[in-house]
């Protein structure tokens, strides 16, 4: 499937899922006040600085924004008075917030004057699959990051609101869940700048291998990742109690929606704005990498191996072609420095 394919398809499917959402009475209110905002959002916060600029980084501020207003349109719609509605819309702006602070701070500071190093590594792919217009491609992919947050990121919110009850015990396993994982992100996140500023003291370029990063390469990433799994669990029982009172097909869709988080997300942190690029950069600026790679588990934790060399970390050739060879990685910034120093993980469905 080429660039453009992929694109088409992830439009339509995205498309069909608000429409899904929307033609679920009470479910209209929410999905298309949702639908507005958001397009507003993207609008003056992405596409407008992402035209003038050039630069796609401006999609974080947007995205991050994003998730805070879907958690609290979810307060205000679903009320105040429902542990399951409080939890979902908290867990939202939470999720926001973490990004949407520093991007903040980032745009206000002049840090985003020039793009993130996987949003270079995204420019490579375009030039190789023959697409001639980089402006347009940002465009395109701002407005995919929008439909997302209007249509599949924002399920587990919209059930909240419609349903507001009270926590049972699956519910409650979720909030732990997410609650532990939550925790593990951040302290991944800091023990890898505590380790970024020993070594700049130091004036060398190590890899991180210390903590949570001893078991697996990105566990920042997998710990996002989980969030969002836990978020599935805790509106699972909602969604299930729906079955009789929405249309068969409204309801499927509804169901693989929702489901649909994890395998997205999962696939954008490992192939698309995460593991990939990160580690394009990161083997090519330090010497200890591939031992690295070879030893420690990409996305999941467990123990190290010895022997066993992993399959390099590439992503899927029929999506994304090779990076041209003649491409010089080292004038690229190292991303697992600026992403991790400030715990900037954004979970981009592309």
């Amino acid at each position: 499937m080429s660039v453009t394919q992929a694109r088409i398809a992830q439009y339509l499917a995205a498309a069909g899922i608000f429409v899904a959402l929307a033609w679920q009475s009470d479910l209209t209110k929410f999905a298309v006040t949702n639908l507005v905002i958001q397009g507003v959002l993207f609008g003056v916060l992405a596409s407008v600085p992402a035209y003038r600029t050039g630069h796609m980084s401006y999609v974080d501020l947007a995205w991050s924004w994003g998730l805070v207003e879907i958690g609290v349109l979810t307060l205000a719609l679903g009320g105040i008075d429902s542990s399951l509605t409080v939890s979902v819309g908290v867990i939202y702006v939470v999720i926001g917030l973490r990004l949407g602070i520093w991007a903040t701070l980032a745009g206000t500071t002049g840090a985003l004057t020039g793009d993130a190093a996987r949003y270079r590594y995204q420019r490579l792919h375009w030039e190789t699959a023959g697409l001639r217009s980089e402006r347009l491609s940002i465009q395109v992919e701002i407005m995919l990051r929008g439909m997302t947050n209007m249509s599949i990121l924002a399920i587990p919110a919209l059930l909240a609101a419609a349903h507001p009850r009270s926590l049972g015990v699956i519910e409650i396993v979720a909030l732990v869940l997410w609650a532990l994982f939550f925790g593990f992100e951040s302290v991944a996140d800091w023990q890898k700048a505590q380790f970024l500023e020993r070594v700049e003291r130091q004036a060398k370029r190590r890899t991180c291998e210390i903590g949570l990063w001893r078991y697996c390469r990105h566990p920042n990433y997998f710990g996002h990742w989980m969030q969002w799994n836990a978020v599935i669990l805790l509106v699972l029982p909602t969604l299930i109690s729906r079955r009789d009172d929405t249309a068969g097909a409204l309801w499927v869709i509804t169901l693989i929606g929702l489901l649909s988080i994890s395998a997205a997300l999962y696939y954008t942190l490992v192939y698309y704005t995460g593991a990939a690029p990160t580690e394009y950069y990161s083997a090519q600026s330090r010497p200890d990498y591939a031992e690295y790679q070879r030893t420690t588990n990409r996305f999941f934790p467990g123990r190290r191996r010895k022997d066993k060399p992993e399959p390099p970390s590439e992503p899927p050739t029929e999506v994304f072609p090779a990076v041209p060879q003649e491409f010089n990685g080292t004038q690229a910034f190292d991303p697992t420095v600026q992403i991790n120093r400030s715990g900037w993980v954004v979970p981009t469905i592309e």
